[in-house]
Parts: C-alpha cells; sequence; structure tokens
C-alpha cells in the first residue's frame, strides 16, 4: 500500500477542545482556511493537513487513492476527531469515514462529491500539468474557485491561493488528479453512519448543489445546507458564514450525543 506523504500543522484553540481537522481542495494549501480558523479556533483545537506537494506537504511522484490519503491522515492524528474538508479533501473525508468511521464524531464535506468531474476531464488535466505545470491553470482556476467579486473583495487572499497553486509541485498535482479519476464513493455511501454535513456553495459549477444532496441523501444520517456567496472554495469566499455553519452543525451533534 501506498503512504502518500502529507504534513500536519500542530494544532491551535483551547487545549481541552476537540481536534477538528481541516482538508484542503486540490491546488490550494491550509491557506484556504486561514479566514475561518481564528472563529473555529475559539471553540476546537484546529489542525490542517496538506496534500503531497502541495503546501508545507512533501513531494510524491508514486501513484496513491484517495483512500490511501485518508490513511494517512488517520495516521497523522491520535485518537477521535471532527473533520471538515473541501472538493478533494471532501473526498478524503468520505474515505475517512468509509475507513476510520469510529473515530470520527462528525464530518463536513464542503463544496465536494461523493464523484467529482470525470476520469476523462482528470486525465486531461493530468497530462496538462506535465506538459505545462499548474502554472496554465491559474485562469481556469479563478474562474472555478471563486464568487463573483470575491477577488475584488479580498485580492490577498485570493491571489495567494492562486500562488499556492503555482507552485504546487506538478507531478504531486497530477497524482491528485489520477486519484480522483477513479474515485467513486456513490455506492458504499450507505454504510457511512457519522453524522454528515454536506455544503455547497451557489455558484459552484464543478460541484454543485445536487452533490451535496447526493452525499445528504446516501449516508444515514446527512443534511444539506448552502452558502449563497460562495462557489467552489467556500472557505475563501465566505469566511464567516463557513465558520458559523460548522461551529452550528458541530454543536449540534455534541448537543445530540449529551442527551
Amino acid at each position: 500500500m501506498t503512504v502518500p506523504a502529507i504534513s500536519l500543522t500542530d494544532p491551535v484553540g483551547p487545549s481541552h477542545a476537540p481536534l477538528l481537522l481541516l482538508g484542503p481542495s486540490l491546488g490550494t494549501s491550509t491557506l484556504l482556511w486561514d479566514r475561518v480558523v481564528p472563529a473555529l479556533a475559539e471553540h476546537y483545537r484546529v489542525a490542517l493537513w496538506d496534500l503531497p506537494g502541495h503546501g508545507a506537504a512533501p513531494a510524491s511522484t508514486d501513484r496513491f487513492s484517495i483512500a490511501e490519503l485518508a490513511d494517512a491522515v488517520a495516521t497523522a492524528v491520535d485518537g477521535p476527531f471532527l473533520y471538515a474538508g473541501v472538493s478533494l479533501g471532501g473526498a478524503v473525508g468520505l474515505e475517512l469515514l468509509l475507513r476510520h468511521g469510529d473515530r470520527i464524531a462528525a464530518a463536513a464535506i464542503l463544496c465536494s462529491g461523493a464523484k467529482i468531474g470525470t476520469p476523462e476531464g482528470w486525465h486531461e488535466r493530468a497530462a496538462q500539468v506535465r506538459a505545462q505545470s499548474t502554472s496554465s491553470l491559474i485562469i481556469g482556476s479563478a474562474q472555478r474557485w471563486f464568487a463573483p467579486g470575491s477577488i475584488e473583495r479580498d485580492p490577498d487572499l485570493t491571489g495567494r491561493l492562486l500562488h499556492v497553486l503555482q507552485n504546487t509541485h506538478d507531478e504531486s498535482y497530477a497524482r491528485c488528479c489520477e486519484a480522483l479519476a477513479v474515485f467513486d464513493a456513490r455506492d458504499r455511501l450507505g454504510e457511512i453512519a457519522t453524522p454528515v454535513l454536506a455544503v455547497w456553495g451557489d455558484h459552484d459549477a464543478v460541484t454543485p448543489e445536487a452533490s451535496a444532496r447526493e452525499i445528504a441523501a446516501g449516508v444515514q444520517h446527512g443534511e444539506a445546507i448552502g452558502i449563497p456567496d460562495a462557489s467552489h472554495l467556500a472557505p475563501a469566499d465566505s469566511p464567516a458564514q463557513t465558520a458559523a455553519v460548522l461551529r452550528g452543525f458541530f454543536d449540534t451533534v455534541a448537543a445530540e450525543r449529551a442527551a
């Protein structure tokens, strides 16, 4: 089995609070959650992880699967945790629930799907990156990632995120594309008994409302909610609302467990 190389930040927040692990989207890093962490860290111990060759994580040239990424994440942390992941990070979240569900009290799957895109599309993107580098993706990614007005409203964060994409290791990015090409958890959603919140952004054309509702309907205890002013990177587009949605969900699950 391949164990992909990821990186994990030290937790921030109250020492005795539940651990909340935040996962990235393809081509981003822990920076994606930059505007959200302060609000979440008031109530949770918050740690973030990076994909292979992204952010602080070492590059990986070996093939790996989404399931193997989930195993790497589970190995990196001790004990039980809460989870929230965006896009590819959300796909990893579903695999975490399938493979390590006994350790996860609740999970939020943001701007993601039980299947994302098409195999052909992911293989084409992998080939493009190998031939032209991740720099060739910047214009298209800016259009997919951010809701109308986001770049003008927060040019610093959106610009830094696109810079992360440009600096991502090409082969590692391509390997992530190939992992997404074969990822399909739709037939296994019914095995997930952990409470799940599926979140979509109203402007997201990559993983629209239907993708979130498919997850919520497929798991045993699911709900779905939209964020009006967000596209594919909800934590960057709408950090305050993303934090509020996550806090409300995790607090509700904790209250129900305590009742």
